[in-house]
């Protein structure tokens, strides 16, 4: 997860005492505001629960802080915070993620009550849920699976997403993944923009998955309709022979054989960002990136010239790192893009190059290259994405110091089954976007200054600001 602390707050307590509220963001986007004494609480807990090392946590002041120790706190927990945010033990555990729903709720005000909440298919058919602001996403999920009859050991391999479309349907902006640390009820209240959708799509990157959600009809149904869009679109391209016959076949609604066949197409599978600019082969060349099938591709559109691809596997990426140009006196006019994706890419036996990428989508490629890593991994240890949870007990303290325990359930099926009364499906509306797997892996942020721009860069394991790449050791003689 990528963690940041940009500022503070001041409240007054209800005994007229003022305090200091830090303003936590998480991949980018404003989360909770919580006190000292809750993160140094949580710190505590971690410590005892789980068996890892921790960071050294900012100490205790005897007196009231200065202006300059406030500044100096903010920024030893943002670093502490981030540190935390790299360790995937802490980051997955249910401490953290439950820690971080309950502050969510606090900052927001929410506790309790039942509202509606809607959540969209890829084809666009709207069926709205009773949802509470306690329930996190994953809860939401198997609310929504259950629904629609989705067979319970499917519902990992399908997640929901923040999706943002234009009212002309014209432009489409995956926003994220919702996570287990936040409530999609309080998020997306939380999001000025009455565009913004919560979309059910698959969530992973290995297509031999397909075979087997092919085989439940629901499932079935799913990836249908999601791979129809993706075409109706033109992210994936259909070779002309094959129109006829696609077509042939979309018209007798056989999806399981409309499904192989456009498992074969090019750019199935592939996450397809907005057009954005890169320095491969050269500085500021207009490019397209598509990421899938273990692959970040580039399609190159250079003046004068053919258009081009090139692609970089995942593997062969030893590390990347996201840069943040913030707005500056000394920053250029010319600037298009605050965000920066760089990796340093194996090119050959004995020749590392690092490639720029600068889009305001940078820290989605960076998280779906994690994803993709991740899955590599699991699949290399022979793991399946079903996780078994363990049932703990913790204390969760608010703001004014009083505290409240906290049991998790082993299994997420604890949603009481009368809310499934109101629940109803409402008419299908006009064909939604596909939303892909958006893996909030991200590691943390630190603050340089270079060339009179500030920029702000990723850190995990290497003190150079990159993200190292796990897979990349999996690499052999052969592949070069």
């Amino acid at each position: 997860m990528h963690f940041s602390i940009p500022d503070t707050q001041e409240f007054i307590d209800d005994s007229g005492n003022a305090y200091l509220g830090y303003n936590i963001h998480i991949n980018g986007l404003f989360h909770c505001t919580v006190r000292y004494k809750q993160l140094l609480n949580l710190h505590v807990q971690l410590g005892k629960e789980l068996d890892v090392v921790l960071p050294e946590f900012p100490p205790k002041k005897l007196f009231p802080l200065t202006v300059n120790q406030q500044e100096e706190r903010r920024a030893l927990l943002e670093k502490y915070i981030q540190t935390i945010g790299q360790n995937s033990a802490i980051n997955s555990s249910e401490l953290l993620n439950g820690f971080l729903l309950h502050a969510q709720q606090e900052t927001a005000g929410e506790h309790s009550g039942v509202e509606n909440l809607d959540i969209f298919l890829i084809n666009g058919q709207k069926i709205t849920i009773s949802a509470s602001p306690g329930e996190n996403s994953e809860q939401i999920l198997m609310k929504f699976c259950r629904l629609i009859e989705l067979h319970e050991k499917y519902a990992c391999y399908f997640a929901l997403f923040l999706m943002h479309q234009e009212e002309d349907d014209s432009n489409i902006n995956v926003l994220r993944k919702l996570q287990n640390f936040e409530s999609p009820l309080v998020t997306h209240k939380s999001i000025p923009l009455i565009s913004v959708k919560i979309v059910l799509a698959k969530s992973y990157w290995n297509p031999a998955y397909d075979e087997e959600l092919m085989q439940d009809k629901v499932a079935l149904n799913l990836l249908y309709v999601q791979t129809a869009s993706e075409i109706d679109r033109g992210w994936i391209s259909v070779p002309n022979e094959s129109r006829d016959r696609l077509a042939s076949i979309r018209a007798r609604s056989n999806k399981k054989e409309y499904m192989k066949l456009a498992r074969s197409f090019k750019y199935y599978g592939y996450v397809q960002f907005a057009a954005c600019l890169s320095d491969y082969p050269e500085p500021r060349t207009r490019v397209l990136v598509s990421i899938g099938k273990n692959e970040l591709n580039l399609r190159i559109y250079q003046e004068g010239e053919e258009e081009c691809e090139a692609t970089f596997e995942v593997t062969r990426m030893r590390c990347w790192r996201i840069t943040t140009l913030h707005n500056t006196a000394e920053k250029h006019e010319d600037e298009e893009y605050s965000l920066e994706l760089s990796f340093e890419y194996l090119m050959s036996k004995n020749q590392l190059q690092w490639i720029t990428i600068s889009s305001e989508q940078a820290i989605l490629m960076s998280v779906c290259l994690q994803a993709m890593i991740d899955e590599l991994l699991i699949k290399s240890i022979g793991g399946n994405k079903n996780q078994e949870k363990s049932s703990k007990t913790w204390t969760y303290m608010r703001r004014d110091g009083n505290s409240q325990v906290i049991a998790t359930s082993p299994s997420t099926d604890s949603i009481n089954k009368t809310d499934q009364e109101s629940e109803h499906q409402s008419m299908p509306t006009k064909a939604e976007p596909i939303m892909r797997k958006i893996t909030e892996r991200l590691s943390a942020v630190t603050v340089k200054k270079s060339d009179g721009i500030k920029r702000s860069t990723n850190i995990l394991n290497k003190g150079d600001g990159s993200t190292e790449n796990n897979a990349f050791h999996m690499i052999g003689d052969d592949d070069l």
